[in-house]
Formats: structure tokens, sequence, C-alpha cells
């Protein structure tokens, strides 16, 4: 008995048998249907109602004298292969579940049979071997002692059986004889031969062969897997042509020691590894019988599910042989390599340290390349000769927080600044000036003899300036960093406002959280965010924010995964709710040492240019004296009355206007200073990801909403 008794409880007749097995004191009852039923009815999508009403079975294995609750046979198959899904879809293990497959040698054969049936991947076995298991054999077949004596092609069945009490597994325990072997191979799709015998293999190829049957074997050393596709090509001969015209009849009457040489060419002694090829010579000397491992084993199993996954599916499967050797993949064992996605292939950036040698006024707009700017979409054009190089804010793409040009005029003083230090360290620093009028707005550096020793110095830690979002750690700012700050901006021209008090910090942070859940839930501007932000496996990074140096934790970039959806903020917005969504700005501003804000006198495109010259000096000279540097801009940073932040959010106008002043108030900016842009300072480690820039070849204006 190799096949468990199905007992159906809708069934008259089936229900007097089990109520005679309960009553039988030497029969285990075992029943967990409910649990079973929970766990289908958990299955998404959900199980067809039909598949659902199948009334409760029994399944009885004599060879246990056990009774075992189970669920029908539809929602059995669907949920005990729920969990191939997708590596296997639906479809595919339908398909797969027509498959009759043989496996002749119940050895090596066993953990095939069981792991083609563990997957899935046929709809009836049919399982051929006269040999019973021994203790030896339990090195590499998953038995039990409770099993010695028994058949090997029996304990497969029943170990089968207690995998899925459905699947139908035909066992022959007489072995495959000439008679026998039609029978046996009458129908399968696909056979695996895994047998001891050389003439038996020969045997079964040549039948196999003429019923057009695919055959699959495994050879537990080196993993070496064969296929002949003899369902695709009749005429080729059995076994590669290895052995040669060979005669079955000749075969069958040679002995062991006689068959060895066909062995070896079969086997190719060459690719045998050491240990089994040095075995050979021990053969009847120390060694009974050819050693295998279990290991070895399971992994030619797994080769040969695949194999049968790929026939079963008309997906390409050459014949041919291969090895899948395991020992040879760890002695090739090496460290991963660096996975460097600062300049992702293709992408044509521009450098993000000091240029190589070159002319100083290429050097000059190179700096002024690398200035920061709101989403790094870097809104200038630059033009330059060895006499001058002049920066041009670019109007042609404007985005909503960039009111009235003002965040693009604060890039452009920035650039110049970068280029002024550039100038002054190669001693060619002339005149420099910005001049606008209305949104036309230029920077100019002058090329000529001249220097400044407090702008040459910063110009290395100008090329190593980054925006920093890590969280860091609030430590107090030294004695002096402070005053460094200070006099930085004033020679610019603008004002730095510092806030170190924790309770003023927790104040900027409010502010800043209710001003990101307005751009979360304003439509528009939600929208520009997201384009604001490069994926390194998808986008080109020379432009915008890059996923990664926003130095998300995993909760925090589960959190953005939903709030980048549509419908999930339009939701928010209805429920009038979304506080968590300026989580992340609040735990930065909390965990800052100080919080800074750059002012300048005057509200026109170049006192903005101006601001940002003093913005770029102040970032600069915090990063050279050890803070990490965030900039930070509200949404409302750049609107300076009503009918601007109307046009930022029209439904969030007035709340936006209460948080201005707040920020205002907190900040003690007087009435005739503009805000040029906020920074929050830190220890924290240095950042993951440095942003990148266009080429000077390419550089040209873009949109600009956001820090970068």
């Amino acid at each position: 008995m190799n096949r468990p008794v199905i007992l159906d409880e809708s069934d008259a007749s089936d229900r007097r048998t089990l109520a005679e097995l309960r009553a039988d004191p030497h029969i285990e009852v075992i029943d967990r249907w409910d649990e079973q039923k929970a766990n289908a009815q958990s299955v998404l999508p959900p199980l067809a109602p039909e598949i659902m009403a199948e009334s409760k079975r029994w399944a009885f294995y004599p060879w246990r004298k056990t009774v075992v609750s189970i669920l029908g046979p539809r929602s059995f198959r669907a949920l005990r292969l729920d969990r191939n899904r997708n590596l296997i879809t639906g479809s595919e293990q339908d398909r797969l579940g027509r498959l009759k497959i043989g496996v002749v040698g119940l050895s090596v054969g066993h953990a095939v049979a069981h792991m083609l049936a563990t997957q899935g991947l046929c709809g009836t076995l049919r399982l051929a071997d006269f040999d019973t298991l021994e203790v030896s054999n339990l090195n590499r077949v998953p038995a039990t002692v409770f099993d010695l004596g028994v058949n090997k092609a029996t304990v497969a069945a029943r170990r089968i059986a207690e995998l899925d009490p459905y699947l139908p597994v035909e066992v022959n325990t007489s072995g495959l004889s000439a008679a026998a072997m039609d029978a046996f191979l009458d129908g399968l799709d696909i056979l695996v031969e895994e047998c001891d015998s050389l003439d038996m293999k020969v045997g079964v190829r040549l039948a196999a062969r003429a019923r057009h049957i695919p055959v699959l074997m495994a050879t537990s050393d080196r993993g070496l897997v064969d296929i002949e596709r003899f369902d695709m090509d009749p005429s080729r001969p059995i076994l590669h042509g290895l052995l040669g015209d060979i005669d079955l009849d000749e075969l069958s009457g040679l002995s062991n020691r006689e068959k060895l040489p066909y062995i070896l060419r079969l086997f190719d002694i060459q690719g045998l590894s050491t240990r089994s090829a040095a075995s050979l010579v021990e053969i009847e000397q120390t060694l009974a019988t050819w050693p295998q491992l279990a290991s070895e084993v399971s992994l030619g199993a797994t080769a040969v599910c695949e194999a049968v996954r790929r026939i079963g599916l008309n997906e390409p499967l050459a014949s041919g042989r291969v090895r899948i050797d395991v020992g040879q993949a760890l002695d090739r064992v090496a460290e991963p390599a660096p996975h460097d996605e600062s300049s992702p292939s293709g992408a044509d950036c521009a450098m993000a340290a000091e240029p190589p040698e070159s002319a100083a006024h290429l050097i000059v707009a190179a700096a002024a390349n690398r200035a920061p700017s709101a989403a790094n979409n870097q809104p200038w054009h630059i033009e330059t000769d060895p006499n001058s190089v002049t920066i041009e804010l670019s109007t042609e793409h404007v985005a909503t927080l960039d009111v009235d040009y003002r965040a693009s005029a604060v890039a452009v003083g920035a650039a110049w600044f970068n280029a002024r230090v550039a100038a002054a360290k190669h001693g060619v620093l002339g005149p420099a000036d910005i001049a606008g009028h209305g949104h036309r707005l230029s920077a100019v550096v002058k090329l000529a003899d001249g220097g400044d020793p407090n702008l040459a110095r910063l110009y290395e830690p100008m090329w190593l300036r980054e925006t920093n979002r890590h969280r860091g750690a609030a430590v107090a700012l030294e004695d002096g960093v402070a005053a460094s700050l200070e006099a930085v901006a004033a020679a610019e021209g603008a004002r730095l406002q510092l806030l170190t008090g924790a309770d003023e910090i927790a104040d900027v942070a409010s502010i800043f959280a209710a001003s990101d859940r307005v751009r979360y839930l304003t439509q528009h501007m939600h929208a520009e965010m997201l384009s604001e932000i490069r994926w390194p496996t998808t986008d080109s990074m020379e432009s915008g924010i890059d996923m990664r140096s926003l130095e998300m934790d995993r909760w925090e970039l589960t959190g953005f995964n939903i709030a980048r959806r549509p419908d999930v903020i339009r939701k928010l917005a209805e429920w009038e709710a979304g506080a968590g969504l300026g989580n992340y700005t609040r735990a930065r501003i909390c965990a800052s040492s100080g919080f800074g804000v750059v002012s300048i006198q005057g509200d026109t495109l170049a006192d903005y240019a101006r601001g940002g010259s003093a913005m770029e000096a102040v970032w600069i000279t915090a990063q050279h004296l050890g803070l990490a540097v965030q900039p930070l801009a509200p949404v409302f940073l750049y609107a300076r009355n009503d009918d601007e932040l109307r046009g930022l959010s029209p439904d969030f106008a007035a709340h936006l206007g209460s948080l201005q002043e707040r920020l205002r108030a907190l900040t003690h900016t007087r009435a005739d200073e503009s805000h040029v842009l906020l920074f929050r300072f830190s220890h924290a480690p240095k950042t993951s990801v440095r942003s990148l820039r266009r080429s000077l070849g390419t550089v040209s204006a873009a949109a600009m909403t956001g820090s970068g």
C-alpha cells in the first residue's frame, strides 16, 4: 500500500468507513481542517466560491495507521501551491499539472520525484525500482529507519502521498523488464533515468527514443546533468553518442569490471571530481560501490526540476550536457565589488571635484557650474572666454515654488560666488558685479590679474560642499562658529540669524512640518516635488535630487512611497489629515545643532542674487568648520504677498501666510529684509551620494522647486 484512502464527509459510505476508523483504538485521528480552511480563505485573490465550497475530506494512511483531515482536491492544490506564484504562474501551474513523468531508479530518483511533486510540476508520477531500502542508502535518500526493508519506489510514493494525498503516483516494484517497459513508458511526457545499471540506462533510452519521450539524468558528481530531447530529435544517438554503436544484449552480459571502460567514456574521467576519480580506484578494494552525497543528489534534483519546467512550458532547452558545479563556484568566492553609483553609466555629468589642469577661465566656469540650486536644476547659462565668465539667469521653465524667479536668482548668486573663489585662487580675479532688470539677471566675473586671500582659502572647501540630509546629532556648536558664519554672511552684504535653543528649533520644526504637509496636499506641488526625484536605476542623475541623497531609513522610505500616490494624497486632503507628512523634515530639524536664516535687504532679483552669494559663503564655511549642512526652503519662502501665496496653493494660502509670519517673527527678520535660504546645521556622517551636474556644454535652464 502506497496511496492513502480518501474519504468524503458528504458521502454516506465514506462517513461509515470514517466512523469505523475512529472507533478503532489503533488508529490515530488528526483534525486540523479549520486551520486549513482559514488559510485557504486568506489566499489572494480569493479562491472561487465553488472551490471554497468543497466538502471536508479525510486521508487514511494505512502504513501510518492515521487519518488526517484535508481540504478538497481543488482547494488543497490551490493552497499548497499558492507560494509558488508568481515564480510559477497559475496558468503555468495548470499546464505543468497535466504532465505525466516517469522516474526510474529511486535512490537519486527519490529526491527528483519528491521535488517534482513538491513544486507541482506534474499531474501523475510513475516510479520504478526493484530494490529495497538499506541503511547505507540513508546517506542520500531522505527516508527513515522505519522504511528499512521497504521497496525504494514504495518509500518515495508514500512520502509523496503524505505531501499531497491527491497526486496520483503509480509504482512498479519489480523492475523494468522488456515486458514491463512498454506499460511503464506508455503515455509519459518526460522520463527521468537514475539507474545504477548501465544496460538499463541504454535500454530505457532506446525505448524512450522510439516513443519520442525526452530523457533527463542527473549524476551526483559536480552537478552533471544530461538532457536528451528525443521529442525534438528522435534520430539523435542515445547518451549523446558517447558509447558509440553498442549492442544491448552484449552489454547486459558484461561483468561490472568489463563495463567500467564504458562508464568512463560516458561520464568523462577527466571531468570527474578528484575525490570521485580517486574513489574509482578503490572500488572493490576499500569501497563497495560508487560514493554519493546527499547535497549532490539534491542539486541534481533541482536541475532536473528546472529542465522539466522548461519542457512542460515549451521554453527553450536543448539536448546536451551541463555541469552546475557548486564546489567550483565556491573556489571563486570573492568580496563583492564596490557599488559606485556616483556617476551612472551614460550620464554626461560635470565634475564633482576640482577639475584637472585647464585654462583658468574654464576652471572658473566649472566652479560656477558646481553651485547649488533648488532641486539641482541649474537655472543658468554660463558663457566664458579668456577675459570673463558670465552667468545669466534662465527663465525657460519656472516651477511653482520659484516665485518670480527668486529661487533662480539665489542660485545665480551662488554660482557667482563660486566663480569669484576660483578666480581668486588662480590669481585672475578682476571686477565682479551683478546686474538685473525685471526678470533679466546676469552675474559677471572679469578675469584679470588679481586675487583675494579670503576667497582663495575657500577654493578646496568649495569643491567639497554638499547637501547632507542625514538626521545627524544635535551637538552644541563650538565656540566661535556662530561668529565666523555671521562674519562671512556680512562680508557678502547679508545677515545670518542663528537659532540654537531647543525650543526655538522645535518651533521651526513645526513650521516646516506644516509647510511640507501643504506641499504634499497641493496637487500640482506634489507632482512637481516627485518630478524632482531621480531614481538611480531609471533616471539620468545630472540634475534633480538623487533619491539616495535623501538618507531615508526603511520606515521613512516606506512612508514616502505611500505618499507618492496621488490617490492617497487626495484622500488625506479630503480628510484634512496628513500631519505625518512633515515628519521627515521635523525629525531632521529637531536633530540640529543650530538653525540659520540668511537674509538680505531688498527684494529685486539682484538682491536675491547677492543673498545667494552670501548663502554659498555660509554653506562652504560651515562645512569647512566640520558641520553637516542641509538647506531648507519652506513652500512660502519666495512669496511676498497674498496673491503670490494664493498662486502657490489656493486652498492653503491663509495657512501659508500664518506660517510665514511665525517664521519671520521667530527669526527676528526686519520688514525690509528678504529671506534668501534657511539651513540646518548638525553633526552627521558624510552624505551617501553627492549631486551631479550637467556638463558645461549642456547647461541650460530648468525648473527649480526645492533644495539641492
